[in-house]
């Protein structure tokens, strides 16, 4: 005997889904767990793995000896500027002696024609070539400087070439990488999505549905939104292209599911009232009485009729008479109780008024 308590009915679909979507969660969580742990089982390609170390010792070693010798030739070069600088000053101090003691000569003879002017005009000469002397010095060592420094941006380039083709390399490892991490992701969530798919097709009327549903909504939930952080650019196809499938699959199964429940019910239909009065069960009686539906062809067995009241041409009223059997598949529907004469429904397995059975 079947108990259809409808309050009953709906707490236990409640709990049901709490119970799917419970388990549904917890799986999740766990494939999540699962699948950020997947690019902890080999090492990521590392930049280090694909430069040529020797080349680069080599090169960082002689941009240090470089370096150094900068250093040494900047140092020297400071010297210099301090020393002209008191050269620059020696000759300006000289300079301004020598063009006072001129314009007091002028007063007393001849400039041209004095030995002393000539001497120390020698001197004076004397302090302008030095001054020449250590700025030719320190051209000399910019000059260093610079050809040291062009050395410096050469080795420089060479090693960024070297780092833009092992960053190449490492890019091109890291595809590979990737490509090989999703595809173990893939391949473990291809199986769970597949046996998703067999308990909707197998289990759906199981006792512990509940628990394979929430395996379902999870194995779906797993393919198409937990892959999603760890798809490459060309995932998406994938994704959709196993979304397309699953769509004409289910679309064909569905249509054929459709087909073959019509052509049942055709046949169903073409047997003896009898016959299809045993067939139905009691959850689908009680279904089929709160909807006023026939339990075997599904139609309405409640027919409408116009009743046109007195002094109410333009009004038509209109009421509905339950029938006692189904006009479209002639399905007996209600009959009187043995026991108390009165009218049930007579797909339910019990007298509403005394309680007897009905089927005896």
């Amino acid at each position: 005997m079947e108990f259809n308590n409808k309050k009953l009915e709906r707490t236990s679909k409640l709990i049901n889904y709490l119970i799917a979507i419970i388990l549904c969660g917890f799986l999740i969580s766990l494939s999540g767990k699962l699948l950020d742990d997947v690019d902890d089982w080999k090492e990521r390609p590392a930049l280090e793995e694909f430069q040529n170390k020797e080349f680069l010792k080599t090169n960082y070693s002689k941009i240090k000896k470089i370096s150094s010798k900068i250093d040494s030739i900047e140092e020297k070069k400071s010297s210099i500027k301090n020393t002209i600088k008191v050269v620059n000053s020696n000759y300006d101090n000289a300079k301004q002696s020598y063009d006072n003691w001129i314009e007091a000569r002028k007063t007393i003879g001849s400039p041209k024609e004095d030995k002393e002017v000539l001497k120390r005009a020698n001197e004076l000469d004397k302090y302008y070539k030095t001054q020449q002397d250590w700025e030719k010095e320190l051209t000399s060592i910019n000059e260093k400087i610079k050809s040291l420094t062009k050395k410096t941006y050469k080795i420089n380039n060479l090693i960024e070439q070297e780092n833009d083709r092992a960053y190449q390399e490492r890019e091109n490892a890291i595809r590979k990488y990737n490509l090989k991490i999703f595809l173990i992701r893939l391949l473990f969530i291809i199986p769970i999505l597949i046996l998703g798919i067999f308990f909707i097709i197998k289990y759906r009327k199981h006792k512990y549905w509940p628990l394979f549903l929430g395996f379902v909504l999870f194995s779906f939930y797993a393919f198409f939104f937990g892959l999603v952080p760890y798809l490459p650019s060309y995932g998406g196809y994938i994704k959709y292209t196993v979304g397309i499938i699953l769509s004409i699959l289910f679309g064909v199964y569905a249509i054929n599911k459709i087909r073959t429940f019509i052509e049942e019910k055709k046949r169903e239909l073409k047997t003896s009232t009898t016959e299809r009065a045993k067939k139905v069960k009691t959850e689908t009686a009680e279904k089929a009485l709160d909807n006023h539906m026939c339990p075997s062809c599904g139609k309405d067995f409640i027919v409408k009729k116009w009743d046109k009241s007195a002094g109410k041409k333009d009004k038509n009223e209109t009421y509905g008479i339950v029938t006692n059997f189904c006009r479209y598949c002639g399905l007996e529907l209600f009959k009187k109780c043995e026991s108390c004469n009165s009218e049930n429904f007579a797909h339910l397995p019990f007298c509403s008024n005394c309680g007897s059975n009905m089927n005896k």
